[in-house]
């Protein structure tokens, strides 16, 4: 069974840059054909697909955050990783790492998935 888990710093400050990653075990990143997304959470509203990586490196994100958003793969080590430019407080949130079957079913991305990480939790604060 495929286990997610995201890492990264608890908080940062306004304007910078949060940067995350994903470790996937029990299964390859560069397996056909799944996608990796990354999803988030902020306090009292519901969930938001940010993006993703296919198998293949290919990458696609939210067009509301596509301007701040970048996503890559190590696939050396197994991983993925999300950053998220010129973060505000609005961006506090829990964040997820996932699998995605959007390309396996033929729906969009960031609307089935079939394993995800516990979350982590980041705060935009000075």
């Amino acid at each position: 069974q495929v286990q997610l888990q995201e890492s990264g710093p608890g908080l940062v400050k306004p304007s910078q840059t949060l940067s995350l990653t994903c470790t996937v075990s029990g299964g390859s990143i560069t397996t056909s054909y799944y996608a990796w997304s990354w999803i988030r959470q902020p306090p009292g509203k519901g969930l938001e697909w940010m993006g993703a990586i296919s198998y293949d490196g290919t990458t696609f994100a939210s067009p509301s955050l596509k301007s701040r958003t970048s996503i890559s793969r190590d696939t050396s080590k197994n991983q993925f990783s999300l950053q998220l430019s010129s973060v505000t407080p609005e961006d506090t949130a829990v964040y997820y790492c996932a699998r995605d079957l959007g390309l396996i079913n033929g729906v969009n991305l960031g609307y089935e998935y079939d394993s995800r990480g516990q979350g982590t939790q980041v705060t935009v604060s000075s």
